[in-house]
Order: structure tokens, then sequence, then C-alpha cells
């Protein structure tokens, strides 16, 4: 049974569940989807499925990336959440299987976390970095109200944008 956490209009946000094992290895072997992420993909579905039941963000910061599913069909579409960095700040993040870009997804899923975190967790900032090549990440972030903080050099990412957000 999958841990509920937030919903929005359309899309339901979960913990991760390991029945979503194949779910993540596919999003993961989709060149497109991971072009600009920097991370490898996963070499087996019994590796996804090891990495969610390692998953221990929600044990030790009580949040963490959550699931996506639509309410319409309950299909998983990826994943988006929160999560404390190497720098120790939180970032939002998102990543959808290619047949939900271009329908708000990301924007609404990524809406939900930025209220949850700011209203619920009282966080006070929120950043999300994204390659200065994924222009369909920087637009997502600019519809969420984030703002241009500064480009630097990051891990296997290369030259990347950072956006902020304060809670308001």
């Amino acid at each position: 049974m999958r841990r509920k956490i937030l919903e929005s209009e359309r899309l339901i946000l979960s913990e991760f569940h390991p029945s979503e094992a194949v779910g993540f290895y596919k999003l993961n072997l989709d060149d497109s989807v991971m072009q600009y992420t920097g991370d490898d993909a996963f070499a087996t579905i019994s590796e996804a499925r090891e990495f969610i039941l390692n998953y221990s963000a929600y044990r030790i910061h009580s949040f963490g990336r959550w699931s996506v599913y639509t309410k319409k069909d309950d299909q998983w579409i990826g994943w988006c959440g929160l999560k404390h960095n190497e720098d120790g700040l939180i970032d939002i993040g998102f990543r959808l299987i290619r047949s939900a870009w271009n329908k708000g997804y990301a924007t609404e899923a990524a809406k939900s976390c930025l209220e949850y975190g700011f209203n619920s967790l009282q966080i006070e900032q929120i950043i999300a970095r994204c390659s200065v090549n994924n222009r369909a990440s920087q637009r997502v972030l600019e519809k969420l109200n984030m703002t241009f903080w500064k480009t630097e050099e990051f891990d296997n990412l290369g030259l990347t944008h950072y956006y902020i957000k304060n809670k308001t």
C-alpha cells in the first residue's frame, strides 16, 4: 500500500514503493529523460528496487522525493519532491516519464511540494538546480516563481543554473 503525502488537482504524490521498481528502471533508461540529470541509469530492475528499499530520506528528514501518480488513471509518471542536498540546502527536483511531459504535471507536482515544504515543514528557503541547457526545467522553475540565483559548475551536470524561492 502506498503512503499518500500530497494531493493536487490532477496528481497524488506518495512515498516510494517497491512495486514502482520497473517504472524507476524504465524512467532512467530513457536517454531523453536522463539527458540533463548527470545520473546513471539503473543497471537492472533489482537495482531500482534496492534503491527504493534503501531510500532513507523519509526516516531521516521526514520528507524526500515522492512518486507522482495521475488521479485520472492512477498511472505512475515519475517523481518529484524535496531533499537535503550536500550543501545543507533544501532542493526541489522532479523527473517524469516522457509521455507526461508538456502537460503541466511537473509544475503542478513541484508547486504542491513547495507549498508543503513552506507551510507544513516550515522550511524557509528552497532551491533548485538544472543544467543550463535544460530549458524545459528552467521554464517549470520560472512558473513556480523561483528566482534565478547563480550559475556554477555542479558535479557531473556541468554548468548549472541555480534558482531560489523564500517562504513568503
